[in-house]
């Protein structure tokens, strides 16, 4: 995987002085989002990184920082209900905690890793845990919607800071057959981090209380903190030459020498370098609306207006009467498409940009990424909606919830550890076809079978399923994707993609949460008798109100409220059902474009 190519857009340079000792050509620029290709320093005026004696020790903190912000994107899942009963939240409050978070997370992943390649990636590192920690405590004090959810976003600018930071620094500091197990190790946690977030939750919230789900990242990133400063080494890529590798005086005296080699090159690089401020500020807006408008059109609307958007102390309406939702979801879109056109002028210009509109030309990895969305989209809605349901209808505590989730887990690491047996036998597309037929068979089967006093068995057994396949399809569709991505813009596309499934994860919770709002308003106005008594308490709480009214309402009132949370429950569950449809399709096309002569 090793290149030395010049970057695309890059000025050719001069020919050399053939008397003058050769120096390498500028390698492809990496972002660090995802595996880039592993370039490294000039071995004759820098050392080899993989001779550092605590690389492995560096990679073990690595990973606990890994671990932190991914299993802080699904703990919040089996806690939300108790959260939601003890600060008093509503249904676009609870769906505001678990989204901000992504959300924060997709709209600066791409322009952070740039950042960590000027500044430092150990620094960044060492920035981003320490502000995931001020918001880790900020969360677990929290005391009302806003401040939880602003704990959240500060911990989401956190995420992003480490998430890029410690795979390119893997990239840098491993060499050969290590660095395919340092990878290797970098995946296996971000799958069973992600696995083991629910059954956390359910344990420190049941066993002390919801604020420990926050709390508990407090000790564990000063250790990381102090393991950072220890062994992790600092890198970043070299302004003179683009290269990435371990910084010091070596390799100061390498890029000097490459600087005066780059003669005429050297301003199309720096302008190649330059930090892409407008991408970054519509793609954030772009999203931000987006998101504000999916989660906020339950409480203020779909068309007509019910209630205006509060930002602070400002109070926002629509005109005539109008909700501000549509407006606000046309206006992200056309951030989006904004944010493109001005991405693709400054390509064509020879400036640094946030996304590398040409890949989208290889229909593998255009139909890649629609299929990483759409796949995102339908996990998280599932894992938005079904702890509620489990707490708020079945009655089931905290803790048995999140076992119930771990069979999820379960099932992803039984068919994970065979998915590159089997990929081996059909090719990895295959597999992904295979995982997300099983997923979405897994989530189509339980949006059929929910109804109050489901036997819990057979919501195992389904999830187990459903788990197989988020195995198989997990384990090979980031390769599946990259794969027609040529080496030398490998590290955009990674970064691309990445970026495209925390996207999916912050609409997953929006959407899923819309339609269960739609779901709960329109049963609750079919009510009838003492059940109707209830029905907004039960839109506004998210379901939260049940459990409080058990030896309070009559039986029957209960029976009525637990079917309508029920069939909302199944709408998002139907929802999400589309969306992984929609990826299998993706996947397909995947497939065949896999089987056409390049």
């Amino acid at each position: 995987m090793r290149t030395n190519r010049p970057a695309p857009g890059a000025t050719a340079q001069a020919a050399p002085d053939p008397t003058a000792r050769a120096v390498p050509a500028p390698a492809a620029p990496v972002d660090p989002a995802r595996p880039a290709p592993p370039v490294g320093p000039d071995p004759a005026v820098a050392p080899d990184p993989a001779a550092d004696p605590r690389r492995w020790k560096a990679l073990g903190v690595l990973a606990a920082g890994l671990a932190l912000i991914v299993i802080d994107g699904s703990i919040v899942a089996v806690a939300l209900p108790d959260i939601v009963r003890d600060l008093g939240l509503d249904l676009t409050d609870a769906q505001w905690v678990s989204t901000s978070y992504a959300a924060v997370l997709s709209a600066l992943l791409l322009v952070v890793g740039r950042l960590g390649d000027r500044i430092g990636r150990r620094r960044l590192f060492l920035v981003g845990t320490a502000m995931f920690v001020i918001g880790s405590v900020l969360a677990a004090l929290a005391g009302g919607a806003g401040s939880l959810i602003g704990a959240r976003l500060v911990q989401g600018v956190g995420g992003a800071l480490i998430l890029p930071s410690t795979l390119s620094t893997v990239n840098a500091t491993f060499r050969g057959k290590e660095r395919a197990a340092a990878f290797g190790v970098w995946g296996a946690v971000m799958a069973g981090a992600a696995a083991l977030g629910p059954l956390l939750g359910g344990w420190l919230t049941s066993s002390f209380s919801w604020p420990w789900i926050f709390a508990v990242n407090v000790p564990i990133g000063a250790l990381v903190i102090a393991g950072t400063l220890a062994w992790v080494p600092e890198t970043r890529q070299e302004a003179a030459d683009g290269r990435a590798g371990t910084t010091g005086a070596a390799g100061a005296v390498g890029a000097a020498g490459a600087a005066g080699a780059a003669g005429a090159a050297a301003p199309a690089r720096l302008r190649a370098q330059r930090l892409d401020l407008p991408g970054a500020l519509l793609s954030a807006a772009g999203l931000a609306a987006l998101v504000i408008g999916i989660i906020e059109g339950t409480t203020m609307g779909w068309w007509t207006a019910q209630a205006p958007l509060a930002i602070g102390p400002l109070s926002l309406t629509g005109p005539a009467g109008l909700s501000l939702t549509p407006g606000l979801i046309l206006a992200g879109l056309a951030l989006l498409g904004a944010f493109a056109l001005v991405e693709a002028r400054r390509a064509a210009a020879g400036n640094g940009v946030l996304l590398d509109l040409t890949l989208f030309r290889l229909p593998g990895f255009a139909w890649g990424n629609v299929t990483a969305a759409a796949v995102a989209v339908g996990e998280f809605g599932l894992l938005f909606v079904l702890p509620l349901y489990l707490v708020d209808v079945e009655g089931l505590g905290l803790l048995a919830s999140g076992l119930v989730l771990a069979a999820m887990a379960l099932g992803a690491f039984a068919s994970g550890t065979a998915a590159r047996h089997l990929a081996a036998r059909i090719g990895a597309p295959a597999t992904v076809i295979v995982g997300l037929a099983a997923e979405l068979l897994g989530v189509s089967v339980l949006a059929g079978v929910l109804r109050p006093g489901v036997p819990i068995a057979l919501l195992v057994v389904v999830l187990v399923v459903y788990g197989l396949g988020l195995g198989l399809a997990s384990a090979q569709l980031t390769s599946t994707v990259l794969a027609p991505v040529p080496v030398a813009q490998s590290g955009q596309g990674s970064a691309t993609q990445s970026t495209v499934r925390q996207l999916g994860t912050a609409l997953g919770t929006a959407i899923s949460g819309a339609l269960l709002g739609a779901g709960l308003a329109s049963g609750a106005s079919g009510l009838t008798g003492e059940a109707a008594r209830y029905g907004q308490a039960l839109t506004d709480t998210a379901g939260s109100v049940l459990p409080a009214l058990d030896g309070t309402a009559s039986s029957a009132a209960i029976a009525q409220l637990d079917l309508v949370f029920t069939d909302g429950s199944r709408l998002a569950l139907a929802g999400a059902a589309l969306f992984l449809l929609l990826g299998l399709l993706g996947a397909v096309q995947v497939a065949r474009a896999a089987r056409r002569p390049a």
